[in-house]
């Protein structure tokens, strides 16, 4: 991966993360509400992570990268039971959590597909 390639993924990968930590922090309070909408970001990133590599990435491919990830939301489904009584903690235990899964997703999704390029 050459430096623009990587200063681009850098812009992607992050602006997904901090939309996911928004939406997971705002609905900490409303368990599973999160998911459609981490989902529709994590799958943008994804799809946008392709062009950079010229890869065409159809939003199936990207669902489907996005569920061998999902492991990672066991930590999540975790963190949420253990600090969603508490006001303030599960938000920001929610955005932060949903922030790095995103970023892991990004980072995983980059280098497959420089991998390929």
């Amino acid at each position: 991966m050459d430096y623009y390639d990587k200063r681009k993924c850098h812009a992607i990968i992050h602006a997904a993360a901090g939309s996911a930590a928004a939406i997971g922090g705002g609905l900490a309070q409303i368990p599973g509400s999160d998911a459609p909408a981490l989902l529709a970001v994590q799958t943008t990133m994804i799809i946008s992570l392709g062009k950079v590599f010229d890869v065409p990435v159809a939003e199936s491919m990207a669902k489907q990268m996005i569920a061998q990830f999902l492991g990672c939301t066991v930590g999540k489904t975790v963190a949420n039971i253990l600090t969603g009584w508490l006001p303030g903690v599960a938000n920001a235990v929610n955005a932060t959590t949903a922030a790095g899964i995103t970023e892991v997703i990004g980072w995983a999704a980059a280098k497959e597909f420089d991998d390929e390029y």
